[in-house]
């Protein structure tokens, strides 16, 4: 029995809804694997786009590096500074707009994290090609500079 084609949009509508179903279990499985060194999914993001551009940062460049909200990684930010893992230390471009950085042991934290994941991603590659694994990335990453740059149809206001 021969299958139907399906058109581009709609393969790319289930992608965008797989992508959805995988965030939700990435940020429940990321709470998982983090939970024994005390932290969230949402804390490790924060954290993580601290470590990763070698250099200290503002809450608003935390919020674009990691698709998250000012709001959101402020909460992360402060809640993670009371826990002493993040230092705030004065911003000269913008008075009222901190920087953050790693102390030690938020670095000591972020390492541990790291090296689970690192396991954890292993075991869930095991099963999956390399070039599949390719393939995969260079359609997330295709598609998030596409929504980038592609403007939202206007929406009509007949039912």
């Amino acid at each position: 029995m021969d299958r139907k084609p399906i058109a581009p949009g709609d393969v790319l509508t289930q992608i965008m809804t797989t992508v959805f179903r995988v965030n939700s279990l990435l940020l429940d499985k990321g709470d998982q694997l983090v939970a024994p060194l005390g932290m969230t999914s949402a804390r490790w993001q924060v954290m993580g786009a601290i470590a990763l551009s070698g250099r200290a940062l503002s809450c608003p460049q935390i919020a674009a590096a990691m698709g998250l909200t000012r709001q959101g990684a402020q909460k992360q930010l402060n809640q993670a500074q009371r826990d002493g893992l993040i230092a705030a230390q004065e911003n000269p471009r913008h008075e009222r707009s901190p920087l953050y950085e790693l102390t030690d042991a938020g670095r000591c934290s972020y390492n541990a994290a790291i090296a689970s994941e690192e396991v954890w991603a292993k075991a869930l590659a095991k099963t999956m090609t390399q070039p599949d694994l390719e393939i995969a990335l260079n359609v997330l990453e295709t598609l998030a500079a596409r929504l980038q740059s592609t403007p939202l149809p206007v929406a009509s206001s007949n039912p």
